[in-house]
């Protein structure tokens, strides 16, 4: 009876028990590497990845106009002042440290409890936490106002007695990200190995076979290879996993360690860790959707995906929804003044309609997620995640300039304008991002072949009538 209403035709659905597939059926060993081999290694770059990639571009070029202006005029471009001393800077650095998260809560957590629906995108998920890294770094370090002097936030001995405040939420933020991004790059970098060997045997030309032989750092594929391969890997999301936890806990605390009302909150540290999931898997479902449907890859990138996405969101926006009751709640509660009305100010003061924004993004419209033909629907799945993502920018926007725009005394309350250069500067840490993410999917496998094959029925793979794969096959 529980099978009733199951497809027998549906290739994705499996007959008995109706569960949805991770792949779709008919693939083989090498099926797997000439499909997803033959992106990277094609000769004939499809014009739409050229026309995309300028674009992004030129928009990439934006930054670079707003970087060159700002090392020559100073911070006083942006619409930084008092008290707004924090602007657009640390509002795009938390939320790309966010967007970050879902990459290595994807690699690292989903591995050790052996979720294998996440072989398919767990390989451009940790390439977008690398590049969301690159963008979020770039601003703490413009945001000093002497960028060249940045080299001040790290412990070096010196005869000027110049030490960092080791008790600055803002130097912890250094150590945070600098141990995520490390981790994340090896981890990156460790999953590619196999499929590196792969690209090697199969590239035509000497250049091609010369890099990847030398990136893949003498993979044959044998016994000890694979052993050593699965225990690093093993390690390596052992040591990932906390930091999916520590990092954004670290980010929190610019906020939460501060006496300001709206930030000296306990809530922070873990509704913070779940926004940042909730806005990263947002990404990928952006990245993914697109890309399943430019290089036909349905097959490999399934519903399933998507739908196990949708409810990942669904399960951290509704922690994030919990996360802001209990700022009202507790501000109600508190008995104080100060919070009360910091809490009426971001509902009705002057920049009211933010807050609403973020609660119609955040919680209001992701209640479409209960519905499963929402959560199945690639098209509005990708709706979804624009919308989250712009949900989550309008928090830290609330978070970070209706706090510091009304402070304890009327005397130092001000307000807060966001100049050309502030939107600049964000809008060209989109094309650095889109850039980068064109470049991975042109030069390096997207999906990991080695991992999909796993995935192939067993006896699918034992009819195969051809021999053993070789090493990169």
């Amino acid at each position: 009876m529980a099978t009733k209403d199951v497809k027998i035709n549906d290739p994705m659905r499996d007959p008995v028990t109706g569960e949805n597939r991770v792949i779709a059926p008919g693939h083989t060993l090498r099926s797997v590497t000439e499909k997803i081999s033959r992106i990277v290694l094609t000769s004939h770059t499809p014009l739409g990845w050229f026309g995309g990639i300028m674009v992004a571009s030129g928009v990439a070029t934006l930054l670079a106009i707003c970087v060159t202006w700002l090392f020559l005029r100073g911070v006083g471009i942006w619409g930084i002042t008092q008290p707004v001393a924090w602007g657009f800077a640390i509002i795009n650095f938390v939320w790309w440290i966010g967007i970050g998260h879902a990459g290595t809560l994807i690699s690292a957590i989903l591995l050790l409890f052996k979720q294998t629906w996440r072989n398919s995108i767990n390989r451009f998920a940790e390439a977008m936490t690398l590049f969301a890294v690159v963008c979020a770094g770039m601003f703490p370090l413009i945001h000093v106002g002497r960028p060249w002097l940045g080299y001040w936030l790290f412990p070096y001995p010196n005869t000027m007695n110049v030490w960092p405040q080791f008790r600055s939420p803002l130097l912890w933020d250094v150590f945070a990200v600098s141990t995520y991004a490390t981790i994340s790059v090896v981890f990156w970098y460790i999953g590619l190995v196999p499929d590196f060997g792969t690209m090697r045997d199969r590239a035509k030309s000497k250049v091609g076979q010369y890099i990847y032989g030398m990136v893949s750092l003498g993979w044959r594929g044998s016994v000890r290879h694979w052993v050593r391969y699965e225990t690093a890997s093993l390690l390596l999301a052992g040591l990932a996993t906390p930091l999916v936890l520590s990092v954004h806990t670290v980010i929190s605390f610019d906020f939460a360690v501060a006496l300001l009302p709206g930030w000296h909150t306990t809530i922070f540290p873990p509704y913070f860790v779940a926004g940042a999931i909730y806005s990263g898997f947002a990404m990928v479902i952006t990245l993914a959707v697109p890309i399943r449907k430019f290089y036909h890859l349905e097959d490999m990138i399934t519903i399933r995906h998507i739908e196990n996405m949708g409810k990942v969101m669904l399960t951290t926006g509704l922690i994030v929804a919990y996360g802001y009751s209990m700022e009202v709640f507790m501000a109600w509660y508190s008995a104080s003044h100060w919070e009360y009305f910091m809490m009426w100010n971001r509902m009705f003061g002057p920049m009211g309609w933010s807050y609403w924004v973020l609660i119609t993004c955040n919680i209001a419209l992701p209640q479409l997620l209960w519905l499963r033909a929402w959560r199945r629907s690639p098209s509005l799945m990708f709706l979804m995640s624009l919308i989250v993502n712009t949900g989550m920018w309008f928090e830290r926007f609330v978070i970070v300039v209706t706090s510091l725009t009304r402070d304890y005394l009327p005397s130092s309350w001000g307000t807060y304008k966001a100049t050309r250069w502030d939107y600049g500067t964000f809008v060209g840490t989109l094309g650095l991002f889109t850039v980068l993410f064109f470049l991975f999917i042109r030069f390096v496998p997207m999906i990991p072949m080695q991992e999909i094959k796993v995935l192939l029925p067993q006896s699918k793979v034992r009819e195969e009538a051809e021999p053993l794969p070789e090493a990169g096959d």
